[in-house]
Parts: structure tokens; sequence; C-alpha cells
């Protein structure tokens, strides 16, 4: 089957989808709700529009979002590139761009790495380090842990880079899962998991899983009724920094679907450096009213029959403007040629003028509801240039 159509759900279920976003206030703006809306269109065995037991959208066994086989790769290799190589580029070179410049960005003059390979536009920004006070100590075990949030307990899973050196102030990435999923369907096994961060990030970050609370009986999302899952995440954050040694200028959050909107609804609150949401708006979730940047980066299908590309586009604008951002412009970022011949016509649009090192990159490609293909070394350039 496609990959293109296995987002697509039962009209009936479609209906009450869009009842549900007519009427949600503030979809996709700013507004001083943090969430708690109602229902979000799916059934229960597939609240997300994958395939039956794919809730992620993605062909069956694939959480990262390639095809079996969209770029060439073998069977095995669900990103689509050779194997070692998750991205689909050369050999030593995963994002199949340019050697010295993974992505196909410009030149970064003071944004962290040398030549700017997230491929959105220019980082001028500086962040002084500000490591946890976990710095020294003993590191926890990764795997699943719990965690009591005004007397509830969530849970969680961690992956700590193989080799983690106590003393060094790591990138802390949040990865959250659409409705109906779970922590370990976006944790995964192997470099795959965390939405590909995991073999993209190269040991340089410290990723986190959380699972979401029922949403409306039709399975674990965030509807942040209360702001609860945004306590969460200032519960997980107060954790770990008695207990890891990170850089608390450099947290970052993505995910898709609802992982999405709980992604807007992180960068609305102020509590990442930099967001990249996949087919997600600020609807559910929510979006706080605030002040504070956040570099964004979106995917979203044109064709996405779950949530619509304009849902995005609007908690997009939120950034837009925090960012201070001017006209749009054609990105330099080779994404739409990693995710393959399938999902043309694709272009992804950066904007002129935004705050230095709050840049905005929009892409968007012929495609349904499903996490951004081969987008995993893509994300991780566009955090990594922070």
């Amino acid at each position: 089957m496609n990959m293109r159509v296995q987002g697509v759900l039962p009209p009936t279920i479609l209906t009450l989808l869009s009842v549900l976003l007519m009427n949600s206030a503030g979809c996709g703006s700013a507004t001083p709700d943090q969430g708690g809306g109602t229902g979000n269109g799916g059934t229960s065995s597939n609240p997300s529009g994958g395939a039956s037991g794919n809730l992620s959208g993605g062909a069956s066994g694939n959480l990262s979002g390639g095809s079996s086989n969209s770029s060439g790769g073998a069977s095995s290799n669900p990103s689509g590139g050779a194997s070692g190589n998750p991205s689909g580029g050369a050999s030593g070179n995963p994002s199949g761009g340019a050697s010295g410049n993974p992505s196909g960005g410009s030149s970064n003059s003071s944004g962290g790495a040398s030549d700017n390979p997230s491929g959105g536009s220019e980082n001028n920004g500086s962040d002084d380090p500000l490591p946890s006070m976990g710095c020294g100590e003993a590191a926890p075990t990764s795997g699943r842990a719990s965690i009591d949030v005004d007397g509830l307990m969530r849970e969680y899973i961690l992956a700590l880079p193989e080799g983690y050196d106590p003393e060094k102030a790591y990138k802390l990435i949040f990865t959250w899962h659409p409705w109906g999923g779970s922590a370990q369907q976006v944790a995964g096994n192997g470099p795959n998991g965390y939405y590909g961060l995991l073999g993209a990030s190269e040991g340089e970050a410290i990723l986190v899983s959380p699972e979401g609370l029922d949403f409306n009986g039709n399975g674990l999302g965030w509807g942040n009724t209360n702001g609860q899952d945004i306590a969460f995440l200032e519960a997980m954050m107060e954790r770990f920094d008695a207990e890891l040694c990170f850089d608390h200028s450099r947290v970052f959050s993505t995910g898709f679907s609802f992982g999405g909107m709980m992604s807007n609804a992180v960068a609305c609150s102020g509590l990442a450096r930099a967001v990249a949401p996949m087919a997600g708006n600020s609807a559910v979730s929510g979006c706080a009213n605030g002040t504070q940047p956040v570099a964004y980066m979106g995917f979203h299908g044109t064709s996405d029959s779950v949530v619509a590309i304009s849902g995005g586009e609007a908690a997009r604008d939120v950034f837009i403007e925090r960012n201070g951002c001017g006209a749009a412009m054609p990105s330099d970022s080779n994404w739409c040629e990693l995710a393959g011949s399938n999902y043309q016509p694709c272009e992804c649009t950066t904007y002129e003028g935004c705050t230095d090192g709050y840049p905005v990159t929009w892409c968007e490609y012929n495609g349904d509801h499903m996490v951004a293909p081969n987008s995993g070394q893509t994300i991780w350039n566009f955090f990594d240039q922070f």
C-alpha cells in the first residue's frame, strides 16, 4: 500500500475531527489556554490515522517515517539509506549534502556548528551553556521510569548516550508520541528510535520519550488539561536537573500528530530552545500567551486528512511573530530531496529577518497524516546548530 494514503481515517471520524478543529478556540494561535480540548478524531484501535498496528502513519514497523524502502535502502533499513546510513546520504555524509555541510545549509558563523547543517536560516545567536546541577553526579540507568506529578504517577523512557560522560552538558530532547501511541513506540529499537534521533545524534544528546494520559477513552495522548502535561515536562526537567548533566539552554522538542501538538505547546510555554513539530497544530494541547522566541522547524503534508495543514500553519505563525520574522523565502534545506520522490511536490521555506538565533523553517510535502519521511537527520541538524 502506498504510504501516503495510510493516514486516511473513516469518513465518520473525519467528520468528528473537523467539528473539533472548527470549534477549538484559538487554533494555532497564542491563547491563555494550556490545553484540554475535546476529541481529536480517530478510532480506538487506530487513533492516529495510520494502518492498523502502525499508529504513526508510516509503513508497518517503521516509526521513523520512511516507507519500507522509500529511498532505495534495504528493507531492514526503514529510513531508506544504506546500512549504517539511516538518512539516505552517502557514506560519511548521512544527510546527503555536500561534504562539510550535511544538510545543504548556508554558512553559520556563530550559531554552533561551523556550517549551519540545518538548512534553515543562518543562526547568529549566542547561547551561553547553563549546565544542570546533576553534572558530576552518577547517572541513573537508561530505561522506563515513573515520576509523581501533583499526585499522579507519570512515566517516561530515558536514553542516555553510550559512554555517558557526567561532566559533559548534553543536549536534552523530548520526543512526544501520537494519539494512541506510547513512549515505547517512539523509543523503538536501534538508531531509528526517537524519530530517528537516536542514530542521528551520535551520542551527543540525552533523549526522553514521555508517555501520555488517556484521551477521550481512545488511547494515550496530550490533552494537557489544565496544563497537566506541561507540568509533567517541568517535573521531568526538575528531576533531570538533579540527576543528569545537560545544558538548560539546549532543550528541544519534537513529535508527530498529538506529539506535534504537544511540541507546539512546549514552544508556546517557552520551555525549549527549538522545536520540530510534525503534522501538529495548537487546537488541543493549547498555546500559552507569551513572548519568548523559539527556533521552529515544522513539517506538514499538504493533503493531511486528520490535522489540516492550515492548523499547522497557524501554529507556525505564532513563532513567525514571536521571532520577529519577515517575508518568506526559499530555504536551502535539502530535506525534500531526502524525503524522496513519492512526496513531491515538496518545498521548504524560511523567513527573513528573524531574531538572531531563532529561525523559522517550514516544510510541506505531498503526503497525508504521517511522520515526515526521512526527517531524523534533518531535525537533528536543526537542533544541533544551537
